[in-house]
């Protein structure tokens, strides 16, 4: 991350910016269209990126999280089936690669308590203003109290856990590779790719996410691709382009 800096767009928010960049340990510096920068904006924080276009950041209360969140299915969706939601369960969560969040919103508006983990820290960022702005939201305040961040590397995170913090699922939607560079792929998705680098450890994730988990690990995956590691899944629910593959634990 050392070519990354952190900048704003107003005066007043100066501080803010020098403080937010002390934290991540990177540079502030002026707005530089040819570098990557976090951004703090009045609006939002938003990361800005020489080669993806429009700025990139997070938003809980409109745009596609807010259709997903009115018009996604309910419990019928297969995210919800493959999680396990049913009438009188409604388990707890650990999404440990959380991303820009959808999933984690999606099943913490189904009643779910989620704990969402991001280790990359520009995401992390984006995610945590993302929820302290939802929380100002009074149709949303409910949903994202069952929604906790921690800026973590998931296995390490999983290997302190005590018996008692074991979650009933965790959530793995690893970064997969095809298509990396293609014009299909969503420039949110790209940034991920470029922020994150490729996916080294999805088979060691898997392997200690089974044995954290207290009823199931679910992986998303595109519908075509390879089960991770060859692990073959308990059982496997599908949709239009993608593919839940379900660990029971036993």
């Amino acid at each position: 991350m050392s070519d990354i800096t952190v900048s704003t767009d107003s005066a007043s928010l100066e501080l803010q910016a020098n403080e937010l960049a002390r934290q991540l340990s990177l540079p502030f510096s002026i707005l530089n269209p040819d570098q990557i920068q976090l951004v703090i904006t009045q609006q939002h924080f938003e990361i800005r990126t020489p080669d993806l276009g429009n700025p990139i950041f997070i938003d809980f209360e409109a745009g596609k999280n807010a259709h997903r969140r009115q018009f996604g299915g309910g419990r019928g969706q297969p995210l919800a089936k493959a999680i396990g939601l049913k009438k009188g369960a409604t388990p707890t969560i650990i999404d440990a690669t959380a991303g820009f969040g959808r999933d984690a919103f999606v099943l913490a508006n189904l009643g779910c308590k989620i704990t969402l983990i991001e280790r990359n820290p520009l995401i992390a960022s984006l995610l945590d203003d993302a929820l302290q702005r939802a929380t100002d939201n009074l149709d949303l305040q409910q949903v994202i109290s069952r929604m906790s961040l921690i800026n973590k590397d998931a296995i390490h995170y999983f290997s302190t856990l005590e018996n008692h913090q074991h979650p009933d699922v965790i959530y793995l939607d690893p970064m997969y590779p095809s298509r990396e560079k293609s014009a299909l792929v969503k420039k949110d998705m790209r940034l991920l790719h470029e922020l994150a680098g490729p996916d080294i450890d999805s088979e060691q994730l898997l392997t200690i996410s089974r044995d954290v988990a207290l009823k199931r690990v679910v992986v998303k995956r595109p519908k075509l691709a390879p089960f991770i590691d060859d692990q073959k899944p308990t059982t496997s629910i599908e949709s239009k382009n993608t593919r839940y593959d379900v660990y029971l634990v036993n």
